[in-house]
C-alpha cells in the first residue's frame, strides 16, 4: 500500500515551476528521479526536493499537470503543505506571467509587493 499522496495544482510549465523552487531558496533536483517514500517505496517525479529525514517531496507529471507527491506523514518544510502550495503557485503565477508578457514584447515597468503577500505587476510595450 502505497503511502504518497498525490495532490493536484495548476502547474504545467515546468521552466516556471523550477523557478519558484528557486526563488523560494529551496533546493531541487531535476527528474526524472525517483521520490523516497515509506518502507522504500518510491514514485517518479521530474523534480525532487530532498528532506533531511530521508523522504522526499515531489511534483510528478499526470499527463495534465504537476502534481505535488509526498508522504505527508513525514512532511519537513518551514510551511504546512497548504501554505507551501501557496507559495509555490503565488511564485509560479508570477514566472508565468513575466515569461508571457516578455514573449509578447511587454516588459516589467513596476513591481510592487503589497503588505498582503500580493504582487503587483505593471507591464508596457512600445510601439514604433
Amino acid at each position: 500500500m502505497s503511502h504518497f499522496s498525490q495532490i493536484k495544482t495548476q502547474i504545467r510549465n515546468l521552466p516556471a515551476l523550477k523557478s519558484a523552487l528557486y526563488d523560494l531558496g529551496l533546493d531541487w533536483k531535476a527528474g526524472p528521479q525517483p521520490i523516497r517514500g515509506y518502507q522504500g517505496q518510491n514514485q517518479t517525479a521530474e523534480v525532487v526536493i530532498e528532506q533531511d529525514n530521508g523522504y522526499d517531496i515531489g511534483f510528478s507529471w499526470n499527463d495534465q499537470e504537476y502534481e505535488l507527491v509526498a508522504d505527508m506523514d513525514f512532511w519537513q518544510q518551514a510551511w504546512s503543505v497548504d501554505r507551501f502550495l501557496e507559495q509555490v503557485t503565488q511564485r509560479y503565477a508570477y514566472h508565468t506571467v513575466v515569461n508571457t508578457t516578455v514573449e509578447q514584447g511587454f516588459q516589467v515597468s513596476e513591481e510592487v509587493k503589497n503588505t498582503d503577500g500580493s504582487i503587483r505587476l505593471v507591464v508596457q510595450r512600445w510601439n514604433a
